[in-house]
């Protein structure tokens, strides 16, 4: 490679890792980052296609990205016939390299005949991981025969483990947002549910130490959520003489 080909190449390597760094400090959309990770891969790694496969909340490879529409169609099959590069991959959390499906028919019998039709006669498959999580895996196919070279394999590597990082950042994010949301929940029910002990303390002269097992034991003999009962008290749907005069008797 002349010096004027290797500057281009370094400088889109650039470009690939600063547009998947980006996904760590702005909102972005994950289909649309693996799509351009796939791209990336075969401009600067001179495979013929790639695929990206990511695991589901159940811990199922489905299909996120690939290059063009041979890929992704091989990838469904890979993952219907559960057998293949990208699946091996996924389970040992290992790189996967064959540098000829023809010379190696029997490592997955019904997978390699299928990609040798399409016209693949390489793989190079590298997990998508970050230490001991592995969430799913990047496929790179050849048109013929060999291998990526050391330093391809390490690009390769380098752009899966920064997109990793990037959609763990998202999934933190995501369940952060949930946690806040269940804690901003569980802040108003306690709100509401002291709003009400007021409300009962103050119709019968309970104290107040004591009404929230009145609540409670009311809440359970009608298999009622104790949030809701307060709720109906806050807001007048329930009578607090109801509560005091159910069959836990009135309290003093």
């Amino acid at each position: 490679m002349d010096t004027a080909s290797s500057r281009r190449q370094e400088s889109r390597l650039v470009d690939a890792f600063v547009d998947m760094a980006d996904t760590l400090v702005a909102d972005f959309d994950t289909a649309e980052l693996l799509h351009r990770l796939t791209e990336y891969c075969v401009e600067l790694l001179g495979v013929a296609e790639a695929g990206m496969l990511l695991a589901d909340q159940r811990g199922s490879l489905q299909v996120l990205a690939s290059s063009d529409e041979r890929t992704e169609l091989l990838e469904l099959f890979q993952l219907q016939v559960n057998e293949g590069p990208c699946v091996d991959c996924f389970r040992t959390g290992r790189s996967v390299a064959v540098e000829d499906l023809a010379a190696t028919p029997g490592r997955w019998p019904t997978f390699t005949p299928e990609a040798l039709r399409v016209g693949y006669r390489s793989v190079h498959t590298v997990p998508l991981r970050l230490r001991e999580q592995i969430i799913g895996a990047l496929n790179l196919f050849g048109t013929a025969p060999g291998t990526l070279s050391e330093a391809d394999q390490h690009v390769a590597r380098a752009l899966a483990e920064t997109a990793t990082i990037g959609i763990l950042s998202e999934r933190a994010i995501r369940h952060g947002e949930v946690l806040t949301e269940q804690l901003q929940t569980a802040l108003n029910s306690r709100v509401i549910i002291e709003q009400a002990k007021g409300v009962l303390a103050h119709a019968g002269g309970v104290p107040i130490d004591e009404t929230f097992a009145v609540l409670r034991d009311y809440g359970r003999a009608r298999q009622t959520r104790l949030t809701d009962i307060a709720q109906q008290l806050v807001t007048g749907a329930l009578a607090p003489e109801e509560v005091l005069d159910s069959t836990f008797g009135r309290r003093p």
